[in-house]
């Protein structure tokens, strides 16, 4: 990859990136404040929607984030109900990660193969109900085929199966994956979240669902479960980190009034501005870290 003169590249520094479905905006608005201050990571990891944002500024393609994100929201074949009914799933996975990155908004390959980031994508084992996490050498030519794993979410998308496993949501069974970073050798991260501060999870109210919608995956069933648990764990080892100065923490600033199923382009433009707002104001910290 090529370097402009005022390019950074933060040696030794993680980037972990939660997902959210359509909060991911506040993340696509973040990493555009890199691009355009030429803030590069050695190694990016994330999960589902974060997955996804990473993988526009890792092809280092300015923009591209946020017409993915918002130009096509009203379109039926992105998120609706009529996808639902026909394949079984909210969002249209076919088109957001074949139509859309082949021909509508090309994703460019040639970059995000040339570029020597690390990129590594978290997803669901839905037999374990463990994370399985894919870097680079494990997808190779297939990064879009994990990124709709990563990016399916349960009871509204169909499992995908690659590599003799079917997945599901990475967020499933590791939310924010700031654990594997560390375990891959990065001890000091940047960690862009998409809920506020002092947000926790409660159990879910669907979780007598579980079983008659998965009886053939005992593991995912557990992980959906204790999901609530592992989410608030991974947040009470980021605000101790945090306090240890090994992270630096980008998180909305205002109250979220965006959903997961969002389709409001004037909320979710205004959360994507918040997000480029919060990254501006970290890259001073950032570059100092």
């Amino acid at each position: 990859m090529q370097k402009g003169s005022n390019d950074v590249f933060l040696d030794g520094i993680g980037l972990v990136l939660e997902g959210g479905g359509m909060r991911g905006v506040y993340t696509a608005g973040v990493l555009e404040s890199f691009l355009e201050n030429g803030l590069s990571f050695p190694y990016v990891i994330g999960v589902s929607a974060g997955a996804c944002n990473a993988a526009s500024y890792i092809s280092q393609q300015k923009g591209r984030n946020k017409r993915v994100n918002l130009e096509y929201i009203s379109d039926s074949r992105y998120l609706s109900l009529k996808n639902y009914i026909k394949n079984r799933e909210l969002f249209g996975m076919d088109f957001i990660f074949n139509e859309i990155p082949s021909r509508l908004i090309p994703f460019d390959f040639e970059s995000f193969y040339q570029n020597q980031t690390e990129f590594v994508i978290g997803t669901t084992d839905c037999k374990t109900g463990d994370p399985l996490y894919f870097k680079k050498s494990d997808y190779g030519q297939e990064m879009l085929t994990v990124l709709k794993a990563s990016s399916s979410l349960p009871f509204v998308s169909q499992e995908i199966f690659f590599k003799s496993r079917y997945l599901l949501d990475g967020g499933i069974s590791d939310s924010i994956p700031l654990k594997k970073a560390k375990s891959d050798g990065y001890k000091k991260n940047v960690v862009v979240l998409t809920r506020n501060e002092g947000y926790t999870k409660k159990p879910s109210r669907f979780s007598f669902l579980v079983k008659k919608r998965y009886p053939q995956y005992p593991g995912l069933q557990r992980a959906l479960t204790r999901r609530y648990q592992m989410y608030n764990d991974t947040i009470n080892e980021i605000i101790q980190e945090e306090k240890k100065g090994n992270i630096i923490v980008i998180r909305p600033t205002k109250p979220i009034k965006v959903g997961r199923l969002e389709r409001n382009t004037t909320r979710l433009e205004d959360l994507y501005q918040q997000g480029y707002e919060d990254g501006l104001a970290s890259i001073e910290a950032i570059m100092h870290f």
